[in-house]
């Protein structure tokens, strides 16, 4: 995990007092997933094929307390190009090798799912970039998948999961790594987790006021009691 992680803005951010959720709705890019590198060499491709501006690792690097919606307009990107961009990266992402997860991940998983919880993962990327990201063991642990973009965004996605498990908002947890996860999951009524390792700099996460700030996969099992 990155050792610039900012431990002070982690503990900044205090988790609130609920009951601990039942079902672990999980991102894959930055979250369980070190796609950065990936991604990056994706947008760099789609800039010159859609010819909006294209960045260094740099300025990509200070984008990262910036929101999705300022990122595209530091791009040029037009919002009406986003779905057609989305679909173009995610097709250079399929033919890229899987990206390595995050040191821990398969097991934080497996030990979430022997204690009981339910898991689901809800990304913009495809269903099937996600399982070759994770693998056939961790993605076994997987019960529930919500993958693709969507116009009506991530909530409805978070929505629909819940349908399917039948929990309610307060008994789910949604774990990401952007400020857009976090607004997603306030805006579905679930508890709003985020991960100090992915794309957003743990100061802007802790700025956003998650219910929890993890730094680690040790803590998202802690969370969870196991």
């Amino acid at each position: 995990m990155d050792s610039s992680i900012d431990s002070h803005a982690i503990r900044t951010v205090r988790a609130r007092r609920h009951a601990v959720p039942r079902l672990a709705l999980f991102d894959l890019d930055g979250t369980l997933a070190d796609s950065r590198d990936v991604m990056f060499e994706a947008l760099d491709q789609a800039a010159r094929h859609f010819g909006f501006r294209r960045i260094d690792r740099a300025e990509a690097e200070s984008l990262r307390d910036r929101d999705a919606r300022s990122i595209m307009r530091v791009l040029g990107v037009p919002l009406w190009k986003l779905p057609r961009i989305a679909s173009h990266i995610k097709g250079l992402a399929a033919a890229a090798p899987p990206p390595p997860l995050f040191p821990g991940t398969a097991a934080m998983l497996a030990r979430l799912r022997e204690a009981g919880v339910t898991l689901a993962l809800v990304s913009s990327n495809s269903e099937i970039n996600a399982r070759r990201a994770l693998g056939a063991e961790a993605a076994a642990h997987i019960g529930h998948w919500a993958c693709d973009a969507t116009l009506f965004g991530k909530a409805s996605r978070f929505r629909q999961v819940l349908r399917r498990t039948g929990r309610l908002p307060g008994e789910a947890i949604a774990i990401g790594d952007e400020l857009r996860d976090i607004a997603a999951a306030r805006s579905a009524g679930l508890v709003a987790g985020a991960v100090a390792w992915g794309y957003a700099l743990p100061s802007a996460l802790a700025a956003a006021e998650p219910d929890i700030l993890f730094a680690s996969m040790a803590e998202i099992q802690a969370f969870f009691g196991v």
